[in-house]
C-alpha cells in the first residue's frame, strides 16, 4: 500500500529528519512526545502531535502500548521508529503490524534474529561472512567461558548477546579478569536489555570500526558503500566518515559484497548497517553485528551517494521495490559527521541540559546540520545528550577537514556547553589528518593531547 501518513515514534534530531523526509514525499506526520518534549522542534514541524506519557522513557518512548494506541488514534498508515528506543524491538514491530499498521523497518522476526548477536554470527557465517574468533553460541557458565578463552587466547572481549551501544561489554586481559568481569557483564546486560546472555570474541588489537550501509526490499539488495567509525569514546561513536579512506579497493569490494550476501540471507527489508572490525595490518575484516534500523551516522552516506536513505525506507515499507540497483550506487568525494552533544568536555563530558540562548548554523556548499535545536529551546535532562550532527562534504578528505574546521568555527550554540571544542581539536590533529587512529585512539588522545590543550578530564565524573 502507499503510505499517506506516518507516526514518528522517536524524538530529537532523528524525529526532525524523518518529518522532513516525509514532507518531501507529501506524507502527513504525527509526532508522539513525552510531557517533557512538548516544545521540541519535531512537535512544531509535525502535522499533529500526541502526548504519550511522563518524561521517563519507560512511560513514554519505550511504552509499546502507548505508542501503538497513539498510532491507531491518529489513523496513520505506518510507524517510523528512528534509532534507539523501540527501533530494534521485535515485539514493537510485531505490535505495530498486529494493529494493522506498517512498521518502517524489517519484520519482527528479522529484528529478533539479527538482534541476538550470537544468532547473527551464525547467520553471517552461513552467508560466508568472516566472524571474529570466539564462542559458537551463548555461554551459560564461567566454565564454558574458560574453555573458549583457552582456545582463542587473551585478550578476549565479553559481549552481551542482546542489545548494543557498548553496554554489557568487558575486556579480559587474563583468566582472573574473565572470572571477575563475566558476572558483571551479565548483570549489566540483564539490566539494560532484559537478557543477561553473553558470548566471547577475540580482541582484535588496533582494529578499525568499519560498517556497510545496506538497503533491501525483501527481494533486491544493495550496499551504499562503507563508513569509518573508529573515533569512539567508551565504545560510543563520536565522529564518522564516508568512505573509509584507508580501505584498499579490493577489500572494500569484498566487504560490501559480504554485507549484501548477509542481507540476502535473511531477505532483508529496509535500511540496515552491517558492522565489522578491520585489521589494517592483515587486511582482514570480521563481522560484529547488524543494526536493523537507520543509523545516527547515515547522513555521511547520503552526502557521498546522493541517496535519501530515510525516503527509501518509507517507500520500501509501503511496498515499492528499491528505486535503485547496485549499478546506480556511486560514491563521490568525502564526508565527515561530528556528533554535537550537550556535554562539557572540560568537566568529564558531564551532560549539560539547558536553554539555547543563541544558535548560528553555518551555511554553504557541502555543509549540513541535522538538529533538534532552536533559540529559546530548553533541552530536557531525561534523554541522550545528542543535540545535532554537523556533516561536511568535499571532493577530497583533506578539503573536507578544512571545510569542517571552518564549519565548526561558524557553528554557535550558546546557553549550554557542547562538544564543539572537542571536534575542533580533532579536526586540527595531525594523527586524525593522517588517518592514524583505531577504536582506542580517542580515549588515549583525550587523556593526553586534548587534556594538555584544554585541561579537560577524560573520564566521566
Amino acid at each position: 500500500m502507499t503510505i499517506r501518513s506516518i507516526l514518528v515514534a522517536n524524538r530529537g534530531e532523528i524525529a526532525v529528519r524523518i518529518i522532513k523526509a516525509a514532507k518531501v514525499l507529501g506524507i502527513r506526520t504525527v509526532q508522539v512526545h513525552s510531557a517533557a518534549d512538548a516544545d521540541m522542534l519535531a512537535v512544531k514541524l509535525a502535522d499533529e502531535a500526541i502526548d504519550i506519557g511522563s518524561p521517563a522513557p519507560k512511560k513514554s518512548y519505550l511504552n509499546i502500548e502507548a505508542v501503538v494506541n497513539a498510532a491507531k488514534a491518529a489513523g496513520v498508515d505506518a510507524v517510523h521508529p528512528g534509532y534507539g528506543f523501540l527501533s530494534e524491538n521485535a515485539d514493537f514491530a510485531d505490535a505495530v503490524e498486529a494493529a494493522g499498521l506498517i512498521f518502517i523497518g524489517p519484520k519482527g522476526d528479522a529484528i529478533r534474529l539479527l538482534g541476538d548477536k550470537v544468532a547473527a554470527r551464525a547467520v553471517a557465517a552461513k552467508a560466508g561472512v568472516p566472524t571474529v574468533p570466539g564462542s559458537a553460541g551463548r555461554l551459560a557458565t564461567i566454565e564454558e567461558a574458560r574453555a573458549v578463552a583457552a582456545k582463542t587466547g587473551f585478550p578476549i572481549m565479553i559481549k552481551a548477546a542482546a542489545g548494543g551501544g557498548g553496554r554489557g561489554i568487558r575486556i579480559a586481559a587474563d583468566l582472573a579478569d574473565l572470572e571477575r568481569h563475566f558476572p558483571q557483564a551479565s548483570a549489566e546486560a540483564l539490566a539494560a536489555f532484559g537478557d543477561g546472555g553473553l558470548y566471547l570474541e577475540k580482541v582484535i588489537t588496533k582494529a578499525r570500526h568499519v560498517e556497510v550501509q545496506i538497503l533491501g526490499d525483501g527481494t533486491n539488495f544493495v550496499h551504499c558503500f562503507e563508513r569509518e567509525c573508529s573515533l569512539q569514546r567508551r565504545r560510543q561513536k563520536v565522529w564518522e566518515e564516508a568512505p573509509s579512506f584507508l580501505l584498499p579497493a579490493e577489500v572494500r569490494a569484498k566487504l560490501c559484497e559480504s554485507a549484501v550476501a548477509l542481507a540476502r540471507e535473511v531477505a532483508y527489508r529496509g535500511a540496515g548497517t552491517v558492522e565489522y572490525l578491520y585489521d589494517e595490518t592483515t587486511r582482514e575484516f570480521y563481522f560484529i553485528e547488524v543494526n536493523t534500523r537507520i543509523q545516527v551516522e547515515h547522513p555521511v552516506t547520503e552526502m557521498i551517494t546522493g541517496i535519501d536513505l530515510v525516503s527509501e525506507m518509507i517507500r520500501v515499507a509501503g511496498g515499492a521495490p528499491l528505486s535503485i540497483s547496485q549499478a546506480d550506487v556511486e560514491a563521490f568525494g568525502h564526508a565527515i559527521e561530528c556528533r554535537i552533544n550537550a556535554e562539557d568536555p572540560a568537566k568529564a563530558f558531564m551532560p549539560a541540559p539547558g536553554t539555547i540562548s543563541r544558535l548560528v548554523v553555518p551555511e554553504g556548499e557541502g555543509i549540513r546540520f541535522d538538529t533538534m535545536l532552536y533559540e529559546g529551546y530548553t533541552i530536557p535532562p531525561f534523554y541522550d545528550s545528542l543535540v545535532g550532527k554537523l556533516i561536511v562534504w568535499a571532493e577530497t578528505r583533506e578539503a573536507c577537514l578544512e571545510r569542517l574546521r571552518q564549519a565548526l568555527s561558524g557553528l554557535v550554540i550558546e546557553g549550554i556547553p557542547t562538544t564543539i571544542p572537542l571536534h575542533l581539536a580533532l579536526a586540527s590533529d595531525a594523527s586524525v589528518a593522517r588517518g592514524a587512529f583505531d577504536t582506542r585512539f580517542l580515549e588515549r588522545w583525550l587523556e593526553t593531547e586534548f587534556a594538555a590543550k584544554t585541561g579537560a578530564t577524560a573520564e566521566v565524573a
